[in-house]
C-alpha cells in the first residue's frame, strides 16, 4: 500500500464513538494519525475548521477530506464506499 490515503482521527480517550471509530479502521489494517484534543485543546478549534463546524468528536478525514465521525464511517463501510476511499 505505497499510495495508502492519510487518514486522520481527531477524538478524546474517553469516547466510545472514537473507539468504535478506530476500532473499524484497525479491523481494516488501516494505519491512521491520532490527534488527541483531549490532551490538547488548543488543537479543538483546528478541528472545528478542517471539519466546516464539526465540534463533536471523533472528526475523521481521509487525505484530508472530512469524512464525519464514527457514524459516517460505518455508514460509508456498510454503502461499501469506504474500502475504495481507504485504498483498499
Amino acid at each position: 500500500m505505497a499510495d495508502a490515503p492519510k487518514v486522520e482521527i481527531y477524538l478524546t480517550r474517553s469516547c466510545p464513538y472514537c473507539h468504535m471509530a478506530r476500532g473499524l479502521l484497525d479491523q481494516k489494517g488501516v494505519s491512521y494519525e491520532v490527534v488527541d484534543v483531549g490532551a490538547d485543546p488548543s488543537r479543538r478549534a483546528e478541528m472545528t475548521q478542517r471539519s466546516n463546524g464539526g465540534r463533536t468528536v471523533p472528526q475523521i478525514f481521509i487525505d484530508g477530506r472530512p469524512v464525519g465521525g464514527s457514524d459516517d464511517i460505518h455508514a460509508l463501510d456498510r454503502m461499501g464506499k469506504l474500502d475504495p476511499m481507504l485504498g483498499l
